[in-house]
C-alpha cells in the first residue's frame, strides 16, 4: 500500500501546506487539496488563493483558514509564514504558468519546499535561474507532472529500467483533448482564456499545456534525454493566439527516435494520453483513461494484460495502489502519491535517513527546465518551418 508508517515525529503531527492560487472558480487547485490530503499527510492551513484580495478571503474562508492565515499576495505569505513556528513545510503553487517563478523563488529562498504545477515556468530562462535557486536552498522541489504518480506508469519505468524491453528504440506519445475546439478562450471562459494568451501561458498552447505531459511521461518512463524536435505547431480556431495542435518528431541521444502529437481540437478526446515504448525484446503500451491496465508484449509473443493490484504487478506499482485490482484508482491518486512521496522526502531529510525507495521517483526542478527547453525547441522548430532544433536546457 502506498501509506508508510510514520516515525516519532511524524505520529505527532501531518506537514503543513500551503497554497497560491487555487482559489474559488481554479480547477486545479481543488484537485491538489484533494490529493494532498488523501494519505492523511498533510494539512492545509494558509494560502495566497487569489489575486483579487476578497476573493482571497472568501477562498480561505471555504477551507477554514484561520484569518491570519488568508493571504491577499504570495510575497506577505512567504515572509510571514518563514517566521511563524507553525509555518508551513511546503507550499503548492497552482497559479497560471506566468506566476510560478516568483511565488517558487520566493518561498526556496526562505528555506520552505515547493510543490509547483506544470509547465514550471513561463520559459526557459526563468527555468535555468529557478534550477539554481532550488539548488542551492537544499530545499525539496516536486513538479506536479501528476501521470508520474500512476502505479502503471512506474511499473512501465521500471520494466525498462532492468532490461525487460531491451535498447530501447521507437517512442510514440500523444495528449489528445477536444475542448478548444470553439472558440472558448474568445468567449470569457477563463481556463480557456488564459491558457491561449501567450502573457500568461507562455510560448507553446497545447504543447505547453498538455504536451509537456507527454513530453514528461515518455522522458519519465524510458530514462532518454531528448537530443532533437522537428515540430509543426498550428492554431485552427481564427484569432487563436497560441498553438492548438502539434505534431512533433523526437530524436532520442543513443540512437531512439519517436512522435508525439498534442491537440486540443479533436473531436471525441475527452483526455487522452498515451505512451507506446518498444524495445529489441519487446513493448508497452498505457492510457490514462484506460490507467489500471499495462499491456506488455514480449518478441514473438501474445501480448499481456498487466493490471494495477493484480499479478504481474511489480512492488513499484504495488506500492502506489491503495484499493484491490478493479476498484478503479485514478486522476487524483496520481497527484495523491506525489503528495505522499514528497512528505516521505521531506520526512526523511529531517530525520537524516534515506527515503522509502518507492517515494524517490519524483519530478524534479531540473525535469522542469526540461520541460521548458522542449516547448521552445518546438516553438523554434515551427517557426522555421519545421527545422531540426536542439533541445537543451543547460544542465
Amino acid at each position: 500500500m502506498a501509506i508508510e508508517s510514520f516515525g516519532t515525529e511524524r505520529a505527532a503531527r501531518k506537514l503543513r501546506l500551503g497554497m497560491v492560487g487555487g482559489g474559488r472558480g481554479a480547477f486545479i487547485g481543488a484537485v491538489h487539496r484533494m490529493a494532498a490530503r488523501l494519505d492523511d499527510k498533510w494539512d492545509i492551513v494558509a494560502g495566497a488563493l487569489s489575486a483579487n484580495p476578497e476573493n482571497a478571503k472568501l477562498s480561505g474562508q471555504d477551507l477554514g483558514l484561520s484569518d491570519d492565515r488568508i493571504y491577499t499576495s504570495w510575497e506577505d505569505m512567504a515572509e510571514k509564514e518563514a517566521t511563524r513556528d507553525d509555518g508551513i513545510d511546503a507550499v503548492s503553487i497552482v497559479t497560471p504558468n506566468q506566476l510560478h517563478f516568483g511565488p517558487a523563488k520566493a518561498f526556496l529562498e526562505r528555506g520552505i519546499n515547493v510543490i509547483c504545477d506544470k509547465p514550471m515556468t513561463l520559459d526557459l530562462e526563468e527555468a535555468k535561474e529557478l534550477v539554481k535557486i532550488a539548488r542551492a536552498s537544499e530545499c525539496q522541489f516536486v513538479l506536479t507532472q501528476n501521470n508520474t504518480g500512476y502505479p502503471l506508469v512506474r511499473q512501465a519505468r521500471a520494466m525498462v529500467a532492468d532490461g525487460t524491453l531491451g535498447t530501447i528504440q521507437v517512442v510514440r506519445a500523444s495528449y489528445v483533448q477536444d475542448w478548444l475546439t470553439t472558440a472558448l478562450d474568445q468567449e470569457g471562459q477563463k481556463q480557456a482564456a488564459w491558457r491561449t494568451d501567450p502573457k500568461q501561458a507562455g510560448a507553446g498552447g497545447s504543447i505547453g499545456d498538455i504536451g509537456v505531459h507527454a513530453f514528461n511521461l515518455a522522458s519519465f518512463i524510458t530514462g532518454l534525454e531528448l537530443d532533437e524536435v522537428c515540430a509543426d505547431l498550428r492554431s485552427y480556431v481564427p484569432n487563436r493566439q497560441l498553438d492548438d495542435n502539434a505534431n512533433v518528431l523526437l530524436r532520442y541521444q543513443g540512437g531512439a527516435s519517436g512522435t508525439l502529437w498534442t491537440s486540443q481540437v479533436a473531436p471525441g478526446n475527452y483526455n487522452r494520453l498515451s505512451i507506446e515504448v518498444y524495445g529489441t525484446k519487446g513493448g508497452i503500451q498505457w492510457v490514462g483513461e484506460d490507467n489500471d491496465n499495462l499491456y506488455y508484449t514480449p518478441l514473438g509473443e501474445p501480448t499481456r494484460c498487466i493490471t494495477r493490484g493484480g499479478p504481474g504487478a511489480m512492488d513499484v506499482a504495488n506500492a502506489a495502489t491503495r484499493m484491490p485490482p478493479r476498484h478503479p484508482e485514478g486522476y487524483i491518486e496520481g497527484f495523491g502519491n506525489l503528495y505522499s512521496n514528497a512528505a516521505e522526502m521531506i520526512w526523511a531529510k529531517r530525520e537524516g535517513r534515506e527515503p522509502d525507495r518507492f517515494a524517490t521517483d519524483l519530478p524534479t526542478v531540473e525535469d522542469g527546465a526540461r520541460g521548458l527547453a522542449f516547448i521552445e525547441a518546438c516553438v523554434r522548430s515551427s517557426q522555421n518551418g519545421a527545422s531540426w532544433e536542439k533541445v537543451s536546457w543547460g544542465a
